[in-house]
């Protein structure tokens, strides 16, 4: 059995939270690979070590004193090192950052060397070998991820080595420029070394215990789920469940690796498992729910629309000429409705009118901003009726007006649309109708 084990940043923000890391990867001996961030907050009023890194990076690439600011980090760094009273110094590496910064290397080289600089002391915390991102995770040229690549060499390293340390966010192009995946990129590098090594299974560790129902913002204390599929996690973390970058999910999927979304602070939780498919029911009729605000809908209207072959393609290739991603597109007989984020669409909007104008030749067309969308997501829902109903109940009872609704062929999931005033609430009515009556 091998199992790779990653920590997020609030499992890693000072030695205290270091020493639970360690006793964790030291109670099980199959735990050999792990995968660190960079520190997160201590507090609520602290800052994450990857965000002072781009504060310091981005004076010095302004031609500013920075020493100061460095120096910062380096007390965060040296405070950890006290606290397990490991005999290492950084000085050297920190030589290396400032000169580095001075010959402006780059705000993703500044951002990984905070994992980096985590991954070094956990090494010697731990007496692994310390594995460089950057020497195993390939980049092409235009940032592209060489996952067959990365494989390759990666599997060849880990091969040869019993226990190691692999930081998370980064790695490399083949000139040696640092490269980062996107923010919450560490999860992708634990999926990637999981992968590598054919890992049985994929623990993330972070602040939660598992993957929860919905978001404690909206709902105190909700309910943890215990099993879910990649499927369903990928449609949650799509609209906005943040517990998993939802990229860490494919190459593991693609192993059928499992992943255990476990709590630093409360090992003895069994947290969640997910899964590529399972025969155990869910707790509830739902899985999860989630939802993003800020989407803007274009209402399309045409008579005879359903009629005209290539009518959705001509309005859609509007969207594209300007690069906007669709997020959805319910339709009726004479009408298709484009939902879009409103960031992305704001400032070409008139542009984008005159394309499906010029294209289209529609008899209307509306803009509705200022929208939210609900997922509601479960693989037991396909097996129960009335689960839309229930749902449009609960909308109701709440006086919430449904602006859209779609429910996708696998009847996995349900996506509502709501005023953004309104996001919260649908969440409560929701979450109270499935999950509360039935605690």
């Amino acid at each position: 059995m091998v199992k790779v084990v990653k920590f997020g940043g609030s499992s890693l923000a000072s030695a205290e939270q270091f020493k639970k890391a360690g006793a964790i990867i030291r109670a099980d001996e199959s735990r050999r690979y792990v995968v660190p961030s960079a520190p997160g907050k201590r507090g609520a009023k602290d800052t994450k070590v990857t965000d002072m890194l781009y504060d310091c990076y981005g004076i010095a690439e302004a031609g500013k004193e920075f020493s100061g600011k460095l120096g910062k980090i380096r007390d965060r760094y040296d405070s950890i090192i006290k606290g397990l009273d490991l005999k290492l110094s950084l000085n050297e590496e920190f030589k290396t950052i400032e000169t580095n910064f001075k010959n402006r290397a780059g705000a993703a080289y500044a951002a990984s060397r905070g994992e980096y600089l985590n991954g070094i002391i956990m090494a010697a915390y731990m007496g692994f070998t310390f594995i460089d991102a950057a020497e195993v995770i390939f980049f092409d040229a235009e940032g592209n991820f060489l996952a067959d690549r990365t494989n390759e060499v990666l599997a060849q390293r880990l091969e040869k080595t019993d226990c190691a340390v692999i930081p998370g966010f980064y790695g490399a192009e083949e000139n040696g420029v640092i490269h980062t995946f996107s923010r919450g990129g560490s999860d992708i590098t634990g999926s990637i070394v999981a992968r590598a090594v054919h890992a049985t299974i994929y623990e993330n560790w972070t602040d939660v215990s598992g993957f929860l129902v919905s978001d404690p913002r909206i709902i105190d204390n909700p309910a943890v789920i215990h099993t879910i599929t990649y499927r369903e996690l990928r449609e949650l973390s799509y609209m906005g469940a943040g517990v998993l970058h939802e990229d860490a999910i494919f190459p593991v999927r693609k192993e059928g690796i499992p992943i255990n979304i476990r709590n630093t602070n409360a090992p003895q939780e069994p947290g969640t498992m997910i899964v590529e498919s399972t025969c155990h029911q869910p707790e509830y009729t739902i899985t999860g729910i989630a939802g993003l605000r800020d989407f803007v809908a274009v209402n399309v209207d045409k008579d005879m629309m359903n009629s005209e072959v290539g009518f959705c393609r001509k309005v859609l290739q509007a969207f594209e000429d300007h690069e906007i991603s669709i997020e959805h597109m319910p339709s009726g007989i004479d009408t298709m409705t484009v939902f879009v984020q409103r960031h992305d669409f704001e400032g070409k909007e008139q542009q984008v009118l005159s394309a499906i104008h010029r294209y289209a030749s529609p008899d209307t067309i509306e803009i509705e901003g200022d929208l939210a969308l609900v997922a509601v997501v479960g693989r037991g829902m396909k097996s129960t009726r009335g689960t839309a109903g229930r749902i449009f109940s609960a909308l109701a009872h709440a006086q919430i007006n449904v602006k859209m609704i779609d429910q996708g062929s696998s009847e996995l999931n349900i996506i509502i649309g709501v005023s953004n005033d309104d996001f919260e609430r649908a969440v409560r009515s929701i979450y109270d109708i499935f999950v509360e009556t039935q605690l």
